[in-house]
């Protein structure tokens, strides 16, 4: 075995819940407050408000190399990447982008409309929000797939508005799978920004990027904590931690499959988070053992080797029942089941973003195809909150009318409502339109 392979096997943690009747939580990651992050985002934040355009340049230079005269792109550069792209994976962006539409058209609400007593009436309207912000992550990959995941919900809600940004390389250039997803999707709003400055333009505004009213999309901890920071001046999807994936699997799985899956979450960053729950010593095994093996031949291997160091584990459990109680305490972003039963397993599974079922369905097959999306909770927000959908691009408003017939019926009772919340006014508006 080669020193990489041995200190694998050092690496990767197998925790015993075979002799324990009870666990408190296994929690997947813990977030934790950074003070000299915040108040170097915070600082970020305020000289965007103050300096507009001149600080996004600035903050360019210094965090990605690249001084910028133009920070909006021109639409033609966008166009002509589809004439330079490979045919090949226009046609896969397209694919991937008619399953995502397909998926999401199906999420579009109807109005709601209830007939009440007396002829009156109550309404649910759906509106779309008028200008949305998208954020695509730079450094490490590049991801076209977000493009897609976060621009069709928002253009099938109806979004008027939407501008995208994404930090450039030393050049100034943005990756061009990014801006080729883009153009298929015919956004005209891309800029050269990124980190915490982009979030903040977003937000307040510059002198070439208008206000947003929502920012979706996912970012590093300077990303994560900017959002934090500007939400209530606009919108935000959700507050992001690292990426995560649990596969709870007995004898049935295939490891190899398995090992593949929990080395595709770790290649996402140091601190991704990959996890298997199994009742299977034997299953265990091979999957350290095919882990080992595959890991020598990938290119991104020291950032997977660091993130089963950090996060990466094994939970040794009595039953699969225990291991749905795991599950169900860990709350996973990404959950692969891969059991002999696997739909009566998926009922018992309360918490959980995007749930994958049986041998031949990754978690990539749902990051970059399937079309659900793969915008999805983290850090055990799965137990409140829902993948990123329409709806996140939806406004609602409720709408009442009531006949005089009907006011005049309800009137003392709603006004004596009133009077026993000390609200006298409200009590006079009701009993003012009954006298007349």
């Amino acid at each position: 075995m080669c020193i990489f392979g041995y200190i694998l096997n050092k690496m990767i943690k197998i925790i015993d819940l075979r002799k324990k009747k009870q666990f408190s939580r296994y929690s997947v990651s813990k977030r934790s407050k950074n003070n000299s992050i915040e108040k170097s985002v915070a600082e970020i934040i305020h000289r965007v408000e103050r300096d507009g355009d001149k600080a996004l340049r600035y903050y360019t230079k210094k965090f990605d190399g690249a001084e910028i005269d133009s920070i909006k792109m021109n639409p033609k550069e966008l166009s002509l990447l589809l004439k330079k792209a490979e045919p090949s994976f226009i046609s896969i962006l397209k694919e991937s982008a008619s399953n995502i539409r397909t998926f999401h058209k199906a999420q579009v609400r109807k109005p709601l409309s209830i007939k009440v007593k007396e002829n009156s009436e109550l309404r649910q309207l759906y509106r779309p929000i008028e200008k949305v912000g998208v954020y695509v992550p730079g450094g490490k990959a590049s991801y076209s797939s977000t493009v897609l995941m976060n621009v069709i919900p928002a253009q099938i809600a109806g979004v008027k508005e939407i501008h995208l940004v994404s930090p450039p390389d030393a050049a100034g250039n943005i990756h061009p799978d990014v801006l080729l997803a883009a153009s298929l999707l015919g956004i005209k709003n891309v800029y050269r920004i990124g980190g915490a400055h982009a979030i903040a333009a977003l937000a307040y505004g510059t002198e070439t990027i208008p206000a947003v009213d929502k920012i979706v999309g996912p970012g590093n901890i300077f990303v994560a904590t900017a959002k934090r920071m500007v939400y209530g001046a606009v919108g935000i999807d959700s507050f992001a931690g690292p990426s995560e994936v649990v596969v709870l699997a007995d004898n049935s799985a295939d490891a190899s499959f398995v090992a593949a899956d929990l080395l595709a979450q770790a290649e996402h960053d140091e601190q991704a988070v990959p996890i298997l729950i199994t009742p299977s010593r034997s299953l265990a095994d091979k999957v350290n053992a095919e882990m080992d093996r595959m890991l020598q031949e990938l290119p991104r291997k020291n950032i997977i080797a660091a993130s089963l160091m950090n996060q990466g584990k094994i939970y040794l459990v009595t039953s699969l029942q225990q291991g749905i109680a795991v599950t169900n305490e860990l709350a996973p972003e990404h959950l692969e089941i891969i059991t002999t039963r696997d739909e009566s397993v998926l009922k018992q599974i309360r918490h959980a973003g995007s749930i994958f079922l049986g041998n031949y369905s990754p978690v990539a097959i749902g990051d970059y195809f399937a079309g659900p999306n793969h915008v999805l909770p983290t850090e055990r927000t799965a137990r409140f909150s829902s993948p990123l959908s329409v709806d996140d691009f939806i406004k609602k408003s409720s709408v009442i009318r009531y006949s005089s017939k009907q006011m005049e019926s309800v009137a003392e009772r709603v006004a004596t409502f009133a009077e026993h919340e000390g609200l006298t006014a409200h009590a006079l508006s009701l009993r003012i339109r009954k006298k007349k």
